[in-house]
């Protein structure tokens, strides 16, 4: 099967370099597209929902058709995450679909906002983010400044049933039939895939018949970053509204363009539990499968065998501290021992850190987690650490645990919202200075009780 990677953009669509290589050094985290080989012209984008907005770590998909006019004239954009064509998640972004941009020609704009050979895809996506804003009554033309007390309470029961909506279908629903969890919480017990552990290129599949799910990875390593902060806004919304409320029906919304329904938190608070129990054992369940794999020697058990080996040798060799050890033998489970960088905060902690890879690897990314509790504001509640590796060596095991470390040590990180994976750590580590001093506290207590742990 062909790689169906996330990358940022391809030269077969983009004709100009510079805008290419720009894109693809790229660290946006709330961006990512995609596109199968022998179909360039039609391309997949996932959009994450802006922190603070109702849309607040939402998974939106859009899919992209180029023309061969492009880039003279602007692609056809449709979203895609609307519910199957029943829910309309902003006044600009359609049930049916069409995303309404004066640089798109879906919408009369004012004189210069039209499309220009100077943009592209990016622009156009970061237009589309610009739409979920914290506030997108207020995109409805003529709403722009709506101030009566009508408007106020219809912005308030607007943002309420967004953020509803973000949770239960944009990150839910995508979940759950990614992991193909039932109603009642249950998930089928995972089949090996048909010569999974001997694929070579006498049995390649044909592309074109295997369904292109190119986030299904992404959105599996982003809900357990951001899952704390989905719970959180479980709890906002119960705060705010009983369950069995229906949604308000805004002024601009009409019977088939509309967001409709009823507010059942309880119900999303069950699902999402439900869905990190799943995530959990899909992970615990590569082990055994990598078993398998290793028994038959696959490529990626061959593979991942020699990266380890590799690696502990390049610790000796720089006379790192880190220790490196397979569990069982088995080259599909890692267990990384860190000792936390001198003069730091970090100085004199002992931290076990668990690598777990997937038979399909590198296709589906290491899920990596902290099993010694550390106190810091890259690293989840879970134990889930927040790092990107880069996109043109994720099958590189040492670019991943370097991503993880350099996240860990880093001493002055830009502010970036589209990191914060443990709520509580990342609002101390960026509020006041008695906050921050706070956070110091509690960073190094953890440091300590690294020891004892261990």
């Amino acid at each position: 099967m062909a790689d169906q990677s996330v990358f940022r953009i391809t030269k077969a669509i983009c004709p100009r370099d510079q805008e290419l290589s720009d894109l693809q050094k790229s660290s946006d985290l709330s961006l990512a597209v995609a596109c199968r080989d022998i179909d360039v012209r039609n391309v997949k984008a996932l959009i994450i929902g802006p922190h603070d907005t109702p849309y607040e770590f939402g998974f939106f998909e859009f899919a992209f058709k180029f023309n061969k006019e492009y880039p003279r004239k602007s692609p056809q954009v449709t979203a895609i995450t609307t519910n199957g064509g029943r829910t309309r998640f902003n006044p600009n972004i359609y049930a049916s679909g069409r995303v309404c941009l004066s640089i798109l020609g879906t919408w009369r704009g004012e004189r210069g906002e039209e499309w220009s050979a100077a943009q592209g895809l990016e622009s156009i996506l970061l237009s589309i983010q610009s739409l979920m804003s914290a506030n997108p009554y207020e995109n409805e033309p003529g709403f722009e400044d709506a101030n009566e007390p009508s408007d106020k309470k219809n912005q308030k029961d607007y943002i309420q049933k967004i953020r509803h909506e973000t949770l239960r279908i944009s990150v839910i629903q995508r979940l759950e039939e990614y992991l193909k969890i039932g109603p009642d919480g249950t998930v089928p017990t995972p089949e090996a895939p048909k010569d999974a552990y001997a694929l070579d290129v006498d049995n390649i599949e044909d592309e074109s018949s295997v369904p292109f799910e190119p986030f299904k990875d992404l959105c599996k390593r982003r809900f357990l970053w951001y899952y704390d902060s989905y719970l959180a806004a479980v709890q906002k919304g119960k705060a705010e509204v009983k369950d069995n409320t229906p949604f308000q029906r805004m002024p601009f919304e009409g019977s088939s363009n509309i967001m409709d329904g009823k507010f059942n938190y309880s119900e999303l608070e069950r699902r999402l539990h439900n869905i990190k129990k799943a995530l959990d054992a899909e992970t615990e369940s590569w082990a055994a499968e990598g078993l398998i794999a290793k028994a038959k020697e696959s490529t990626v058990a061959v593979n991942l065998q020699r990266q380890f080996e590799q690696i502990v040798e390049s610790f000796k060799r720089a006379d790192i501290p880190h220790n490196l050890e397979l569990v069982d033998g088995n080259p599909f489970v890692w267990i990384l021992t860190y000792f936390g960088k001198p003069m730091t905060n970090l100085d004199g902690g002992l931290f076990r850190i668990k690598l777990s890879f997937s038979p399909r690897f590198p296709e589906e990314q290491p899920r990596i987690k902290f099993e010694t509790r550390l106190f810091h504001h890259r690293i989840a509640a879970d134990g889930t650490p927040c790092y990107v590796a880069p996109a043109n060596r994720r099958e590189d095991v040492k670019t991943h645990i370097e991503a993880v470390i350099d996240a860990l040590e880093e001493e002055n990180p830009p502010y970036d919202p589209r990191t914060l994976v443990y709520p509580e750590a990342f609002k101390l580590y960026w509020g006041s200075a008695e906050d921050r001093r706070l956070y110091n506290r509690r960073l190094r207590r953890s440091v300590q009780q690294s020891m004892e742990e261990l």
